[in-house]
């Protein structure tokens, strides 16, 4: 009788705990951030050689609906420089808002992190924000908005949809990433 207890708890939690994750994923994706907010921070996302990948450009674009409705919206882009990747993510979308029409004098550049919590640890360190609209591909935003907080930047969700090419594995991936984030606070 014990062991179908034991059994029960390691099929249902795991269960519950995906719930509730996919629950705040999906409530978090929904929200629509405030007007005139100083900055937007841009997560990183893989660039194949120098070209942005469809989730990057799927963000890239959601910044720039923002951008383009808020002149006074400074934008920071972030990501480093990874394997096969020939420039950081962050210059892929500095030249991509370039190429878009946001001024230079707008875009600000954190160019060493490998990670989203880097993303915006680093942010945080190089510009000393309190708030920012926050943009990444719906999955991921649940994540980046409690990452944001941990180092004490109040953050504002604004999704970018994910390609449905990957929609599947990177949830999965999220899912393991949030448990991790939940034990460690990175």
């Amino acid at each position: 009788m014990k062991k179908i207890y034991i059994l029960l708890a390691i099929i249902v939690i795991p269960i519950l705990l995906v719930l509730y994750f996919n629950y705040q994923i999906t409530s978090t994706a929904k929200e629509t951030p405030p007007d005139n907010i100083p900055y937007l921070i841009i997560l990183g996302a893989k660039v194949n050689g120098s070209e942005m990948s469809l989730a990057l450009l799927y963000r890239a674009n959601k910044a720039l609906e923002y951008l383009k409705q808020n002149q006074h919206t400074k934008v920071i882009v972030t990501g480093g420089q990874g394997p096969g990747e020939d420039i950081t993510e962050a210059e892929a979308l500095r030249r991509y808002l370039d190429e878009n029409g946001i001024p230079s004098e707008r875009i600000l550049i954190e160019n060493r992190s490998t990670s989203t919590y880097e993303n915006l640890k680093f942010t945080k360190e190089l510009f000393d924000i309190d708030q920012a609209v926050i943009v990444s591909n719906d999955f991921h935003l649940y994540r980046a908005i409690e990452l944001a907080e941990n180092v004490g930047i109040k953050g504002y969700p604004l999704a970018a949809k994910t390609p449905e090419v990957v929609k599947i594995p990177m949830k999965l991936r999220e899912y393991a990433a949030i448990f991790k984030m939940k034990i460690t606070g990175k």
